[in-house]
């Protein structure tokens, strides 16, 4: 079974067996909803399957309780850990958006079919994500994921096709 990360476990808050998690997902309200689904990450053995008993935002992180954690003691060993869903527990997602494993590795090709490079990163600075594209010999290339710029996202082949405004390159 595939995992993908969905946040981080920073800390533990309180003695009730709370953690304070750094979400690494859009979302948000499904993945650390009432009795949503994780799995901690064991490097040494499978995933350990918990469920969500209760989540709160608080600082920028959430607060999240799972069922049969009620002490600090048994959540002390979470700590700096990252929390996953399975592939089948994956939402599907609506035309035109993707989930950051499917684009990352991608090549990258002008209109013209230049290749420019593969996407090694996802940046989400703001108002966009930006695509950070590793060239041979060259230095990073950033395209802002707008439609101006990303023309075509081809999972089948691969491919991404790019049309390079001005100043891009």
């Amino acid at each position: 079974m595939k995992f993908y990360n969905v946040g981080k476990i920073v800390n533990t808050h309180g003695i009730r067996g709370e953690v304070r998690v750094i979400p690494t997902t859009d979302f948000i309200d499904e993945r650390f909803a009432k009795g949503a689904k994780l799995y901690l990450d064991n490097q040494q053995a499978e995933p350990l399957g918990l469920t969500i008993e209760s989540s709160r935002p608080h600082k920028g992180s959430i607060l999240v309780k799972f069922v049969g954690y009620d002490n600090i003691n048994d959540v002390e060993n979470f700590r700096n850990r990252e929390l996953r869903v399975s592939e089948e527990d994956q939402q599907p997602l609506e035309e035109g958006s993707y989930y950051y494993h499917q684009i990352i590795g991608l090549t990258v090709k002008t209109i013209d079919g230049r290749e420019l490079g593969k996407i090694k990163e996802i940046l989400s600075p703001g108002a966009n994500d930006v695509w950070v594209v590793q060239r041979p010999h060259q230095a990073d290339l950033l395209l802002p994921k707008i439609d101006d710029v990303v023309k075509k996202v081809d999972l089948d082949n691969g491919v991404v096709e790019v049309e390079l405004l001005e100043g891009l390159e």
